[in-house]
């Protein structure tokens, strides 16, 4: 049996790096509790003080298959490389010829580069331009293969 599991980002501004994180994998902000209009409303009810509203921002797989993904405010920022990173497969897969999976990496990075992110690096496989290193807006690394 599997265990369900979410994925969780340190950053700055929750919000903001959600918004990035939700453009780049089609992903939502799940709906707010039952019998609320909104998480406004519910941080209201619970009495969650408004300068914390930041503090936190979440997001799913509208499929319902994938896991979740957790921002969480943190005073610091990064300092070093991800010991963890996403990989994009946009392409396809390695399985998929260079020529149709190549324009599609190259598509998707000029995509999430107009949402904010950045190129670290283009990586080779055999000769052939094989995977682009990227940073979100707040530096944490992925691929987009």
């Amino acid at each position: 049996m599997s265990t369900k599991w979410s994925l969780t980002i340190d950053c700055a501004h929750p919000a903001r790096l959600a918004e990035f994180w939700a453009l780049a994998l089609g992903y939502v902000e799940p709906p707010p509790p039952t019998g609320f209009s909104s998480w406004e409303a519910w941080f209201i009810e619970y009495g969650v003080p408004e300068e914390e509203w930041d503090d936190g921002a979440y997001l799913s797989d509208p499929d319902g298959v994938a896991p979740t993904l957790s921002f969480l405010k943190v005073p610091e920022s990064k300092v070093v490389k991800n010991r963890l990173h996403l990989d994009l497969r946009v392409g396809g897969g390695r399985e998929v010829p260079w020529e149709t999976r190549w324009p599609r990496v190259l598509a998707e990075v000029a995509r999430l580069t107009a949402a904010g992110a950045t190129v670290i690096g283009e990586h080779e496989l055999r000769g052939k331009p094989d995977h682009v290193v990227m940073a979100d807006p707040e530096g944490h690394e992925f691929c987009v293969v």
